[in-house]
């Protein structure tokens, strides 16, 4: 009831976004705009970084509703980086249009990073005419709502809101396909199919992109199954919504399709997109005959079996997990990593090492990619823990599963592997990926010598507590929580401290920070100013007699600003 209470901040552009020596904010041409120029504006603070995938990915979404909103110029963006170099930030800042705090004034940026609490990025803060903070989920509303969202008002938001709710309710094949300047689907002859005439049958609607190689891959095993029932006479039809952002390219992949499909680039796709809250692709909704929606995606269903799924009811799909249920108890190293003629992976050079010989050892399997900062990032501290558990334990072993995007890329990322990997291009990725539901990368699963699954999220395990968290059970990581319960005893619950002399600092417990004195990273135990959110590493704050009272986490951490992030489809987070 407190939190409900509690009043939201408004703030002063000027004390906000200035600096003692600057009272300016920065164009991409190197203008210089007056801050005191954004009042009686909407302000968006957008945290943002060349080096995150997910920010340029958003980044794009963003310049389409700053350039729509710019008629009316009551709208402004600012800018607040969080690359590490000037040039990043050039070349980054010179696709945006609107302002930025410059890069040299890293004080101001980092002030601002605390003061909204940025835990990840991108990350959008919205304020209102008069420095009042509407909302820091600016990124979701963008996604969701685009322009039609301004002017970003809880109000507003809550409208839209009511606006979907209601079309879901009312919900029909029609509402779904047809818009106002169509009614109807086309095959790939471009034949002109009216919606009217699939009323009644349960409809799959197909979210591809064309060129995307999962939907590739995908594709082919759908044309397989439509083709099964359609010769057996069930009543359902595919339509598929592309999208594809380029009509020539699309056009040719779909030539000889057999289904339906939405006209590329028709507003309903993007429009679909949102109504049914998508992410990772390939997505299949299962509309029922009565334009209901049965299920949100039975992708990974079809994938995994096939005509069997099918009509995709809860009773089809319960009787199916029965079966995945039965599949995950009998799981072993094998039954995961051998597929047809595939029963090997690679070490060096190309060396094939059967998976029969690694069946017995502990196993981390690990999702990345080159072009991922923070696989790189985090990429030393994987090789440091594995050559520790090895000393010790040989039977340990990694497998590297890329994401890369070329041969070059994956060979080049291996080199500096001392493990071993699965072939580039290999489709046991896929399976793979699908089996641990991997969402986002660096992934580390675990599989014990039984080849069952120990945990899906070994990549927190090893970024806090390195070859000490082998072999990764629950057992082990309850002693490590028990030794550093233990370690703290002998320390003041409370210290005073030079470099925060306003306030008290509190031993707390954080799952991670970066230290305000060394800027390292650590994690567990951190002296703490709630009021500041102010952490010290206890080895900072404590005196080289109480340091040597326990083992201090971070001690030894590199200072690698991207070391301590995460990437999924959406955003990277600070660990």
């Amino acid at each position: 009831m407190e939190d409900q209470l509690k009043e939201v901040p408004t703030h002063d552009l000027e004390s906000l976004l200035c600096s003692s020596n600057r009272d300016f904010l920065i164009r991409n041409s190197g203008d210089q705009v007056k801050v005191q120029s954004l009042k009686g504006k909407k302000v968006g603070l957008y945290f943002s970084a060349s080096w995150c995938g997910p920010c340029q990915s958003f980044t794009p979404k963003l310049v389409k509703v700053y350039n729509e909103l710019l008629s009316d110029s009551k709208f402004e963006v600012v800018f607040v980086s969080a690359d590490q170099d000037n040039e990043s930030f050039d070349k980054y800042f010179s696709k945006m249009p609107w302002l930025a705090i410059p890069f040299s004034d890293s004080e101001t940026r980092n002030r601002l990073d605390k003061l909204f609490d940025v835990s990840g990025i991108p990350h959008l803060v919205i304020l209102d005419e008069n420095g009042k903070e509407l909302t820091n989920e600016g990124v979701v509303i963008i996604r969701e709502y685009e322009a039609k969202g301004f002017p970003f008002t809880p109000e507003r938001i809550q409208e839209l809101k009511e606006q979907e709710e209601e079309a879901k309710r009312n919900q029909s094949l029609k509402s779904l396909l047809v818009s106002p300047s169509r009614d109807y689907v086309i095959r790939s002859n471009g034949e002109k199919v009216p919606v009217v005439e699939l009323e009644g049958k349960i409809i799959l609607l197909y979210f591809s992109i064309v060129a995307y190689k999962e939907s590739l891959d995908f594709t082919l095993k759908l044309v397989e199954i439509y083709q099964e029932l359609r010769k057996e006479g069930e009543n359902f039809e595919i339509v598929m919504i592309p999208l594809d952002d380029e009509e020539s390219s699309f056009k040719k992949k779909f030539e000889g399709i057999p289904w339906l499909s939405l006209p590329v680039l028709d507003k309903t796709c993007a429009k679909l997109v949102h109504y049914f809250e998508l992410s990772a692709l390939p997505i299949v909704v299962v509309i029922g005959p009565d334009g209901k929606t049965i299920h949100p995606n039975v992708a990974e269903v079809i994938e995994d079996h096939g005509r069997k799924a099918y009509p995709f009811t809860s009773e089809k799909l319960a009787e199916i997990e029965e079966l995945e249920k039965i599949k995950r108890e009998s799981q072993t190293l094998e039954s995961i990593l051998v597929s047809e003629d595939s029963d090997f992976v690679i070490g060096k050079e190309g060396v094939k090492v059967r998976v029969s010989e690694l069946v017995g050892k502990n196993i981390l399997l690990y999702f990345s990619a080159h072009w991922c900062p923070p696989c790189r990032a985090f990429l030393p501290k994987l090789i440091e823990a594995y050559h520790e558990i090895k000393a010790k334990d040989d039977k340990f072993e990694v497998i590297f599963i890329s994401s890369d995007r070329d041969q070059i890329s994956f060979d080049e990322f291996f080199s500096t592997m001392p493990w071993l990997a699965i072939p580039f291009g290999d489709k046991r990725k896929l399976s793979l990926s699908r089996l641990f539901k991997v969402q986002g990368i660096p992934t580390l699963v675990a599989v014990g010598p039984t080849g069952k699954t120990v945990t899906t999220g070994a990549i927190n395990l090893i970024t806090y507590h390195g070859a000490d968290a082998y072999p990764f059970t629950e057992e082990r990581i309850k002693e490590i929580e028990e030794h550093y319960e233990k370690m703290a005893e002998e320390w003041p619950k409370k210290v005073r401290h030079a470099l925060h002399e306003e306030h008290e600092l509190d031993l707390s417990k954080h799952a991670g920070y970066y230290c305000d004195g060394c800027s390292e990273f650590g994690q567990w135990w951190s002296f703490w100013c709630k009021e500041c959110d102010f952490d010290l590493h206890p080895k900072c704050a404590l005196s080289d007699k109480d340091k040597d009272k326990g083992d201090v986490q971070g001690e030894d951490e590199e200072k690698n600003p991207k070391e301590g992030w995460t990437c999924d489809g959406d955003m990277c987070h600070k660990a």
